[in-house]
């Protein structure tokens, strides 16, 4: 039984006419583009719709990918088209559907609808002026739909017509007049090419096809800049995300010469009218939002400021997901959590592949799946924000933690870290924080919760908490396996090593770090660096402390660079070399060592076995040096009286 579609529509929809909300019928589906490669949720949907009487191409927006997959829509399926946009594609007008409801899920061909005329590209009159039929100079689709069994009555207010009782009540559905043209442009000749501002669309809209288009949103985060080198030379990056009122994310990159001109004016949390970029593939690698597309600005583009946003644009949008589901979500997958901090540990420094220190701190978040899991905190998100957390939960105040696009790890268990585009909220004002913070302080802070990480240590302590004495170190063997060992000893320092405390280091830099090797000095008295071959006027003094420290079971040797070096001393290595070497006052360096004796501390201790000579020896080297913390101390010793 045939339903009545909206006469006119396709010519209507061509001449600019987007308020129509018009129904037509689906005469055919392909899939574009389709190789073994594309994920099934990346597939475009290319449909062939109907008003019975014309019948054009239009691509289906891949957020409605599932309504073909479901079969939804279907060949043969009524349906009406709520969202849509006209754009022209080479010279051929292409339908682009971004939101449609399906009224009847099949039906036979309704009308003979032939192919649509296209309008002429140049802006010229269509060649099939508005309200008129185009010729039939193509083939006819009148193919039979798939026939279905279907047991449901049509919706409200469309009328199915019954040929064999004439007698029963026919309702048509309201039907907007076919689209006419403003006023102001009626009679006044063609309209030059690009000659009208582009029109903002939404970000669910945008595909490589559109000619022009321009977005509103607001910046939901904003990358570092980074440079980089490769084959074509030296170069510098950076991104930011974008959401609109419609929740549509995207990312957009800026290379070179563009960032000059946007990094600067790019704001976290301000709203743009961003136009004139090209649209490209997103690297799902590296992109993490829920769109198949990334923008690339040009020197052409514009990024306007809208600095009178209604706020209908959203600050944020997150996805939450229960602690209790990392456990099955695959590595690298990238997430938002919340929960609340129950343990955090200091940073430690860590030395990458590259060569390059960096920093990492791990925290400990539960929630109300009754499961807990570990946060790896990398870069400078170990000073800003970790020791603001490291702060609050010294001081027994346990904040909510929302963490936008953590990246999943499965080593050791799962746990959850930081990325470049990661954003962290202390203490968020929305209903998930508050019904968190509302479980915790009413039992949720008492409830046991299993952790989905590796094994942690009794007092919250994590994987970098290995608690050890000093005479377990030489009975358990530590450090002489291929692999370092990464202990904690609680210990206080015996004796400082002086006739060799420091060397002279190379202040050169080597990219962005600072080389540190030992320099010597040549017959001019400049200092010569071997690794950079290069000499300077000066050089740099660095800790290379030979401490001894002891606990109750013994004691033991450790060597400490300069940062724990610092620590340990209290000064700069350089202002204990000028009173020793250059000012020779013995009595006041020997007053600052003394002073520094019989001090306990946390020490973070690497021990590997290296060689000397012939000989093997167990080198013990501080990388983190930290003053006992009482309120932690004495909480991890009564969690071990109640193991015990």
């Amino acid at each position: 039984m045939p339903v009545s579609l909206t006469p006119n529509a396709i010519t209507a929809i061509n001449a600019g006419d987007v308020n129509l909300k018009p129904l037509v019928q689906v005469l055919d589906i392909k899939v574009i583009g389709k190789s073994q490669e594309t994920p099934r949720g990346q597939d475009r949907y290319r449909l062939l719709i109907s008003d019975g009487v014309s019948a054009q191409h239009a691509m289906l927006a891949v957020q409605l990918n599932d309504r073909v997959q479901s079969r939804q829509v279907d060949k043969g399926s009524v349906i009406q088209l709520v969202d849509y946009i006209c754009s022209n594609i080479k010279g051929r007008k292409l339908i682009v559907v971004l939101n449609m409801e399906t009224i009847i899920p099949h039906s036979e061909t309704i009308g003979n609808p032939v192919m649509s005329t296209d309008f002429d590209t140049e802006g010229q009159k269509p060649l099939s002026a508005p309200g008129s039929l185009p010729p039939p100079n193509r083939a006819v689709f009148n193919e039979p739909a798939i026939q279905h069994s279907v047991n449901r009555a049509p919706p409200r207010g469309v009328n199915i017509q019954n040929p064999v009782n004439s007698s029963t009540p026919s309702f048509r559905p309201s039907v907007q007049p076919s689209y006419q043209p403003p006023p102001s442009y009626r009679n006044h000749g063609p309209i030059m090419k690009n000659e009208a501002p582009a029109r903002i669309i939404p970000i669910a809209a945008l595909n490589p096809y559109q000619g022009r288009w321009a977005i509103k949103a607001r910046v939901t985060a904003k990358g570092d800049l980074r440079r980089y080198n490769n084959a074509k030379g030296d170069g510098k990056v950076f991104s930011f995300d974008l959401l609109d009122s419609d929740g549509g994310e995207i990312r957009v990159t800026c290379f070179n010469a563009v960032v000059d001109r946007f990094y600067d004016v790019t704001e976290v949390g301000k709203v743009y009218m961003i136009s004139k970029g090209s649209l490209k593939p997103a690297q799902k690698n590296f992109n993490h939002l829920k769109n198949e597309w990334e923008i690339f600005l040009e020197a052409t583009s514009t990024v306007e400021l809208c600095p009178d946003e209604d706020g209908s644009i959203p600050r944020q949008q997150f996805s939450f997901r229960p602690i209790s589901d990392i456990e099955i979500i695959e590595n690298n997958s990238i997430l938002d959590v919340i929960g609340v901090v129950t343990s955090v540990n200091p940073s430690v420094p860590i030395m990458r592949k590259n060569g390059m220190e960096t920093h990492r701190r791990i925290l400990n978040l539960k929630d109300e799946s009754g499961k807990a899991v570990e946060v790896t905190l990398w870069g400078e998100f170990c000073n800003r924000d970790g020791r603001e957390l490291e702060e609050m939960v010294d001081s027994a105040f346990y904040p909510v933690l929302a963490v936008k696009a953590g990246k999943v790890s499965d080593f050791s268990g799962k746990s959850i870290g930081t990325i470049s585009s990661t954003q962290l909220f202390i203490n968020p004002d929305f209903p998930e924080a508050h019904k968190l913070r509302n479980w915790f302080d009413h039992g949720g802070k008492e409830t046991a919760s299993f952790s989905i990480s590796r094994d942690t240590m009794p007092g919250g302590g994590s994987r970098n908490e290995i608690r050890k004495n000093v005479s377990q170190i030489k009975e358990e063997g530590l450090g002489r396996s291929d692999k370092p060992d990464w202990v904690t000893v609680k210990a206080t320092i015996s004796f400082i090593k002086t006739d060799s405390f420091c060397y002279t280091a190379c202040p050169l830099m080597i990219g962005d770090k600072q080389c540190n090797k030992k320099v010597t000095q040549s017959g001019t008295n400049r200092w010569v660096c071997d690794r950079c071959n290069q000499e300077s006027e000066e050089c740099d003094y660095r800790y290379l402390l030979q401490v001894q420290i002891q606990d109750h079971t013994g004691l033991t040797w450790v060597t400490a660079f300069q940062e724990s070096g610092e620590e340990i001393m209290g000064c700069p290595a350089k202002q204990l070399y000028t009173l020793k070497h250059e000012l020779q006052n013995d009595e006041e360096f020997a007053e600052i060592v003394r002073n520094r004796l019989f001090h306990q501390y946390m020490f973070k201790l690497k021990i590997k076995e290296e060689s000397y000579g012939d000989e093997q020896r167990v080198k013990m080297t501080v990388v983190k040096v930290d003053k006992v913390n009482y309120s932690s101390e004495s909480k991890f010793l009564l969690d071990l009286l109640v193991r015990a």
